[in-house]
């Protein structure tokens, strides 16, 4: 659901109903801090941060990046920094206070249970970005995009406020080397009103293959409630194909019979499960309910209905090109800078066009996608293929692996309204992501028109 489209509004809307919504957890720190910037028109930031327990960290953001009114369109936003392995106060807190702000408000006026979903690839803000979901009381974690081994562990010791660490991939490792982050609650409390016991959320890894499942369910450091199952089918980041990569003649990878997941293993493995990718219809879910499933995980349909955080024009423009039968998707091999095949959505001035691409100047100024590695003398650096090439290769990077990839952290925040302001007075673009379900998202609008609720999407799942 990318960076700040599956945003509090919809998952409130959709755990009103009686589904399970979940917030999207990716940069949710730079997200605040451009609401904040932007006048926070509606007041939601605030007062959402008003209920946040450590009333000197509002205070010190609220300092900093509120603008009343807003900023000036060609103003350039604030950022909080990088976040590094040492640890990076100003962006922990932001962190800790955006995540907490996102799961109130999903949370704020009903009973039922809300969700965060995380990619474990962005390791860096994991821990603060954890707490903070959990002082808002967030009922479940979600994760993909790795093997999240540590985090049940790190749930239940978070529910007593006390420290935790996490592995980092570090490229370039030599020996034993290792690294791990460290992060402390009570380095960031203000009094003992915060140790209050939390809530242990359920914790749901997304996976591709019962082989991964199985590793987790038997050295995971804590429990697990269930598997999120995703195909190739599903948006953002897909599991690249088992075995040597080949190309279709179009450019994207060739999924085959080794990639089609065992059901009949996780049937035996006893424990819950949600299929995902291409299962968002009424179709989908008796299929995977035939299929032993709990139930189903729906993203493209949600990205496209009007309480999303994509802006009005992006949304619109997405679902007219699927009433007209003109919806394309792209897997792309090599857009994103983890070496993930991504998809892509079609749509003219957005990244998947080719021109769009080449006229827009390199720059890292976000670094969620950035790869941790450790320099000749040993120190830890950080690098993106997505940055200026001169940059990427003067930290030991190949000029080869640069080639196409693109800045998503740029261009997802760009879907939903915030993108940085440029020297040349222009925008960065967006690149925006959908599943291949997208073709079918008319099936969600009345009478030929683009508008349409997370209400309707249920309604129509549901029959």
């Amino acid at each position: 659901m990318g960076t700040g489209v599956s945003n509090w509004r919809l998952a409130q809307t959709v755990s009103r109903i009686g589904q399970l919504g979940l917030v999207s957890g990716t940069g949710l720190d730079h997200i605040l801090i451009r609401r904040l910037q932007d006048g926070d028109p509606d007041g939601h930031m605030r007062r959402a941060l008003s209920h946040f327990p450590f009333p000197k960290m509002v205070q010190r953001i609220l300092d900093t990046y509120f603008i009343p009114g807003g900023k000036a369109d060609s103003a350039t936003y604030k950022s909080s920094g990088f976040h590094t392995v040492e640890g990076n106060r100003a962006p922990q807190e932001m962190c800790i206070a955006a995540n907490f702000v996102e799961v109130f408000l999903a949370r704020e006026g009903h009973s039922n249970p809300v969700g965060i979903n995380y990619l474990e690839k962005i390791q860096l803000p994991h821990l603060p970005s954890i707490y903070g979901a959990m002082l808002a009381g967030v009922s479940v974690v979600v994760m993909g995009a790795g093997i999240p081994l540590e985090v049940p562990g790190i749930l239940d010791t978070l529910v007593r406020h006390e420290s935790v660490s996490y592995p980092i991939h570090v490229a370039g490792l030599k020996g034993a080397e290792s690294y791990r982050m460290v992060f402390n609650p009570r380095d960031f409390m203000e009094d003992d009103l915060a140790l209050n016991p939390l809530e242990r959320p359920a914790f749901l890894p997304i996976v591709s293959s019962d082989t991964l499942a199985t590793m987790l369910l038997r050295r995971a450091t804590g429990s697990i409630q269930g598997f999120i199952i995703e195909g190739p089918l599903a948006g953002g980041h897909n599991a690249p194909p088992r075995g040597k990569l080949q190309l279709s003649a179009t450019g994207e990878p060739i999924y085959g019979p080794r990639d089609v997941v065992n059901l009949e293993a996780f049937r035996a493995m006893n424990v819950p499960f949600w299929l995902a990718g291409a299962y968002g219809s009424a179709e989908g879910l008796r299929k995977a309910l035939t299929e032993g499933a709990t139930g189903i995980q729906v993203g493209s349909a949600f990205a496209l209905c009007e309480e999303s955080g994509m802006t009005t024009e992006y949304r619109r423009a997405l679902v007219h090109k699927a009433l007209d039968g003109k919806a394309e998707i792209f897997t792309d091999p090599l857009a994103s800078p983890t070496g993930f095949p991504f998809k892509v959505a079609k749509l003219e001035g957005t990244l998947s066009e080719p021109d769009v691409y080449a006229k827009r100047q390199r720059r890292c100024d976000l670094g969620f996608l950035r790869e941790v590695y450790r320099k000749e003398d040993g120190t830890i650096g950080y690098r993106c293929p997505a940055e200026p090439v001169t940059s990427y290769v003067a930290k030991g990077g190949k000029a080869e692996d640069t080639l196409n990839r693109k800045c998503l952290c740029n261009g997802l925040v760009a879907d939903v309204g915030y993108p940085q302001s440029l020297s040349n007075g222009t925008h960065e673009p967006p690149v925006i992501t959908l599943g291949d379900d997208y073709v079918h998202a008319g099936q969600f609008c009345q009478q030929g028109k683009p508008d349409f609720g997370a209400a309707d999407v249920i309604r129509v799942i549901l029959g």
